[in-house]
């Protein structure tokens, strides 16, 4: 089970690029920043913590864009993953994107992988042209369009939301990149993951059921005819001995813990703590 940081970038604190060669200096093995473009201020859409239009992060207003966070972040690091928890996809130019993240994978040395959302705000998905109660498929086909980009010599999609005849894109990412589905853990959501994706990143408030969970995510793997086992990704508080040792015993592959919103030297001490209290430094 390796171990991960995820910071919730914002234009404030410390950098992308400081706190990932931070975290790859006390032996972290992942690094993951999150994507909104902006936020509606009147949405219908609910947020999944406080239930109404109220965010419990005025982060979520000030996130930085993920691929120039990881593009910075790739520049001061040498072997730490690049990732994202979780980005959106469907508010991007599929074909564009698709080349971005191919060019850092390429630059990094085939250290990227997609950490992708459907969205909870469907205001912020709706300013993008994508209809929420469509944003399953939609996301399904930037996914095939983006990979037929990425490993096809001639490469052509033809879905509802995406479509372009026989193209020619390079770079080529440097090796597959892997595409993990944050979203709850249900036999909806682990079908899809099953069928178009890699592997899962759980939400934050599945902490306590996650063993019940897992067991339903691979009979599902199973039951969809995919071979070997799904990445795993679980956001974990505090380190829990117990905790970890039991999700490592039930097929978790990577931890991520969260930075917390205060100064530079503050989150490098912090950094320093968690390092020693899960066994990357003594």
């Amino acid at each position: 089970m390796r171990f991960g940081i995820v910071l919730f970038t914002s234009d404030r604190g410390i950098t992308p690029a400081t706190a990932a060669k931070a975290a790859e200096d006390r032996g972290f093995a992942s690094f993951f920043v999150p994507e909104h473009t902006h936020i509606p201020v009147k949405r219908e859409a609910a947020h999944p913590l406080t239930g109404d239009a109220s965010l419990p992060d005025d982060r979520y207003m000030r996130t930085l864009d993920p691929w120039v966070s990881l593009g910075m972040a790739a520049a001061v690091t040498e072997r730490i993953e690049l990732s994202t928890a979780v980005a959106l996809p469907t508010e991007h130019d599929p074909i564009t994107l698709a080349k971005t993240i191919a060019s850092l994978d390429h630059l990094s040395g085939g250290r990227v992988s997609l950490g992708a959302g459907f969205g909870w705000n469907t205001d912020e998905l709706a300013d993008h042209g994508i209809p929420g109660k469509r944003r399953r498929t939609a996301l399904r086909e930037y996914l095939e369009a983006m990979r037929a980009l990425w490993n096809q010599e001639e490469a052509s999609y033809d879905g509802e939301f995406v479509k372009f005849g026989p193209s020619w894109a390079w770079p080529k990412p440097a090796h597959e990149v892997p595409v993990l589905i944050g979203t709850a853990g249900t036999d909806q959501g682990f079908r899809w993951i099953a069928k178009s994706a890699d592997g899962w990143i759980t939400t934050p408030y599945e902490t306590h059921t996650l063993l019940e969970r897992l067991q339903l995510l691979r009979k599902v793997w199973q039951e969809e005819g995919r071979e070997g086992a799904p990445r795993v990704v679980a956001l974990a508080g505090k380190p829990d001995p117990q905790q970890l040792s039991d999700w490592d015993a039930a097929g978790v592959t990577d931890v991520l813990f969260g930075l917390p919103d205060k100064p530079e030297a503050d989150v490098l001490a912090y950094l320093d703590r968690l390092a020693v209290k899960i066994g990357l430094r003594s």
